[in-house]
């Protein structure tokens, strides 16, 4: 990808933020159902444009408020989560303070968590609670941390706790908790082996500006997103256990062969009629391409 054609995605991007950003704080203001959309919208761009094509298994699931509980690989993670559904996210505290990416977090009304402060769990737990009771899908990376892009890290249950949080709503009779195993799968079409995967996660203590520029360089990518079955978390429900549960479903999921006939969520390379009806189509809310 050249840097005119870097320059031009990013001008695009840029400009739908801009014009997307007050409508979203309208939105959130006014508790309308768009507020769950526009980060959708978004997400899907930013895919198209850079051709980040998703394979999609399984289904969100649906009758329960849902806590997602997903492997964690890169920062590419939530564009390929958030093109999916209406969803949010729990962060670390220091996105709130990174310039840019703190503008999109809190437009998609992610919960910010001080790792540092173990007092500040029971917090977020209650703010993750009341926002499952209220109906919100959000997603959790209970490694608390991300991966080499080869492995999955064990899965902490303390901020598994908001699950428990949520049964505060006498309404509430049972939350879901789902598995998620997210993989990167290809580049440009060619497999993705254990020496490539750690080129495509952002991991450790690497910078984010030089990750970034060399995901550009690098060509399009494929991700494969895999939902597992929801475990029923209710008042006699033991966290620990549970934890343990969608852990094993998440690292069972992310070491799955490869499926031929996996369902596509991506459109295909651009340059036909074809590629602009289903670009259009990722763009309406409801509708899978």
């Amino acid at each position: 990808m050249t840097r005119a054609g870097v320059a031009a995605r990013l001008c695009v991007q840029g400009l739908f933020f801009a014009a997307a950003a007050p409508v979203q704080l309208l939105a959130i203001n006014l508790r309308w159902r768009l507020a769950g959309w526009i980060p959708v919208l978004f997400h899907r761009l930013f895919l198209w444009m850079f051709g980040l094509h998703v394979e999609m298994r399984g289904s969100l699931a649906a009758g329960a408020p849902v806590l997602v509980l997903a492997n964690h690989v890169s920062w590419l993670d939530i564009s390929v989560i958030g093109s999916i559904a209406p969803l949010s996210f729990v962060a670390k505290s220091e996105v709130a303070g990174w310039p840019v990416i703190s503008w999109f977090a809190k437009l998609q009304r992610t919960v910010f968590i001080d790792r540092a402060r173990r007092s500040h769990t029971a917090h977020v737990n209650q703010a993750v609670g009341r926002r499952l009771a209220a109906g919100d899908v959000i997603v959790l990376f209970p490694e608390g941390t991300s991966s080499d892009g080869n492995r999955v890290l064990p899965f902490r249950a303390s901020l598994v706790g908001a699950a428990r949080a949520a049964l505060a709503d006498p309404t509430l009779g049972r939350v879901h908790l789902q598995p998620l195993a997210i993989t990167y799968t290809r580049r440009n079409g060619l497999p993705l082996g254990r020496r490539d995967r750690p080129e495509v996660a952002w991991y450790g203590d690497m910078d984010l500006a030089p990750h970034l520029a060399g995901f550009l360089r690098g060509g399009g990518l494929d991700a494969r997103v895999t939902f597992g079955e929801p475990i029923a978390f209710d008042a006699s429900t033991d966290r620990k256990h549970a934890t343990a549960g969608v852990e094993a479903a998440v690292r069972r999921a992310f070491h799955s062969p490869p499926q031929p006939k996996a369902r596509p969520v991506r459109s295909p390379p651009s340059g036909s009629a074809v590629t602009q009806l289903r670009f259009f189509s990722i763009l309406l809310p409801g509708r899978n391409p």
